[in-house]
């Protein structure tokens, strides 16, 4: 490498300097190799910030898990970059060479279809992927464009592909990017999960072990996948709720929060007869610098304010809204209570929904054998109890759609955190758009008897029970913090919670029943209310699920207000 491009013998004395120099030698992109002449330049001019930004970069690799890779974009082993995404490819390349064992060396190779969406540097990394896994001998299919992580998941089951990668950070905020993994065949288009991760692992670590991305073979003989597969995928998801008579006249606001659901969305509404939103104009394209939103997620304060802006101004029934990859879907309705007249349902809200809809089709057609309804482990109960309704089977699983999508028989998942599977047939894993769609069906279908979303709600309770949830996280600077958290709540279990007993605890590291062990805390008390404790899997947060239910709307309300208290209460001791 050349002077000109800042590449100089590596300093013995300081080990972090050494790496720096390292990665700078085999970086393809111009600008992550400016950024870090940049920093170490200033370290070595004795800048305590630029010592301290330096060895974070390069104090650790990226982990590559259960969820593929997330992380900050920028140069160095720590943060998502064209070095990182290229090792990650060709480990990703041998593993699905290895899997394919004794295949006769002239069978046509297995298939890897990769997506991206509107995330900078997405593109960038999904091609570097595609001529990296072409280079390896594998038939590489690249997305024909920017599109939702649910048709990357469509097209890995539809293309018979062995694997998928989609270039995404979802909604995480806009300086983060991601590579997730999916596998074909017996897994049926699901994410990865353990001992998938930990193999693929090795392979990338194999890869970084042996030096230089740059003598990885590349090939431009990837394909560009046919526009019949977004077709295809239009064409499945329209098919989920077709616009009954009740969609005529229904005003409605949809947001895409920068990201890439509105173009996929809009012909499925079409197909399935419904009328056209009123769009949140401002963040209806992609747009990776999301600049109308502090952090891109619908879940977070003031991410749907202009939704709620746009739906007064129209006089709108419903919100809805899709995260930046269009994979989750948020839903708001009307409430004169709330401070701006608009109230976002929970995840657990619109999951029941979505659920009992669910089942009433399945039980309407038949339910085959094992049919079933599946939710993760902190979401609400209230879905055992349709489950148990309509003759269904039911199937807790640690959180991730990852494991949700393999519950046997499922017919429908959803976890709280706005994730919903509501066409198994098409889409193995969470899909905001066919869960927009099942919901504006649900929604027509009541405004045909004079019905409103919320009356939906009031009917759930009635008919299931009033099931009320709500979640207190902290957000850390230093991970480490959590796992001190965790450590002082296994080796000291507290024996109340918001003045209600604790009966029994679960550690879910033990394993549980047919769950696999995982970090998780499950405690039960003496009411029958339900408090779960576990680290977040995409962000620096400890999560605390909290789950009651009441004989009414209100004593549920008062129950779990009462346990909000409790849980912050029990986490500010353990913080003293």
């Amino acid at each position: 490498m050349s002077a000109e491009d800042g590449v100089r013998e590596a300093d013995p004395a300081n080990p972090v300097v050494a790496l720096a120099e390292a990665w700078l030698a085999q970086d393809p992109d111009g600008e992550t190799r400016a950024e870090l002449r940049d920093v170490i330049a200033a370290a070595e001019g004795g800048d305590a910030a630029a010592l301290a930004d330096l060895a974070d970069r390069f104090a650790a690799r990226l982990e590559f898990g259960t969820a593929g890779l997330r992380g900050e974009l920028g140069a160095g082993s720590n943060r998502m970059n064209r070095v990182l995404v290229a090792q990650a490819a060709a480990g990703l390349a041998a593993y699905v060479l290895e899997k394919r064992g004794g295949t006769p060396e002239d069978a046509e190779p297995p298939t890897i279809v990769v997506g991206y969406d509107g995330r900078r540097n997405s593109h960038v990394f999904a091609q570097d992927s595609a001529e990296i896994f072409a280079g390896a001998g594998l038939r590489a299919i690249l997305l024909p464009r920017l599109l939702p992580t649910p048709v990357l998941a469509y097209a890995v089951r539809h293309l018979g592909a062995a694997a998928g990668v989609m270039v995404t950070a979802s909604h995480n905020p806009p300086n983060d990017n991601g590579y997730k993994v999916y596998l074909g065949g017996a897994d049926e288009g699901s994410q990865i999960v353990s001992p998938a991760d930990a193999e693929i692992a090795a392979h990338i670590e194999r890869v970084a072990a042996d030096g230089d991305i740059a003598a990885l073979p590349r090939s431009l003989g990837y394909e560009i996948a046919p526009e019949t597969i977004v077709d295809d995928y239009v064409a499945a998801t329209a098919a989920v709720a077709p616009a009954p008579a009740g969609a005529a006249g229904l005003t409605w606001v949809y947001t895409a929060m920068h990201g890439v659901g509105w173009e996929t969305l809009s012909r499925i509404l079409e197909a399935a007869g419904y009328p056209a939103p009123e769009p949140v104009v401002d963040q209806l394209e992609p747009d990776g610098a999301f600049p109308t939103v502090a952090f891109p997620n619908p879940e977070e304060p003031g991410a749907m304010d202009l939704s709620f802006a746009r739906a007064r101004e129209v006089g709108a029934e419903l919100v809805i809204a899709n995260d930046p990859d269009a994979d989750r879907l948020a839903v708001a309705v009307p409430d004169d209570a709330a401070p701006d007249g608009w109230r976002r349902l929970t995840g657990n809200q619109i999951g029941l929904l979505l659920g009992w809809r669910a089942a009433r089709l399945t039980a309407e057609r038949g339910a085959p054998e094992g049919a079933s309804l599946a939710c993760s482990l902190v979401s609400s109960p209230g879905l055992e109890a349709v489950a148990d309704h309509y003759g269904l089977d039911f199937h807790s699983t640690l959180t991730g759609f990852k494991w949700i999508s393999r519950a046997p028989g499922i017919v429908f998942g959803f976890e709280e955190a706005l994730g919903y599977l509501v066409n198994p047939e098409t889409v193995r894993d969470k899909d905001g758009i066919s869960a927009a769609v099942a919901m504006l069906g649900m929604v027509a279908e009541a405004r045909g008897r004079g019905a409103s979303l919320a009356d939906l709600l009031a009917e759930f309770d009635s008919t299931f029970g009033a099931f009320a949830s709500d979640q207190v996280s902290v957000r850390v600077d230093d991970v480490s913090t959590i796992a001190s958290i965790m450590a002082a709540l296994r080796a000291e279990h507290p024996s109340a919670v918001g003045g209600v007993a604790v009966d029994r605890v679960d550690d879910l590291l033990e394993g549980v029943g047919d769950l696999p062990p995982g970090d998780v805390l499950r405690l039960w008390l003496a009411d029958g209310s339900r408090v779960i404790v576990r680290p977040s899997g995409t962000e620096p947060k400890l999560k605390l699920y909290l789950d009651v239910r009441g004989d009414s709307a209100e004593d549920a309300a008062a129950r779990i207000a009462r346990l909000v208290t409790g849980a912050r209460d029990l986490l500010d001791a353990i913080g003293s």
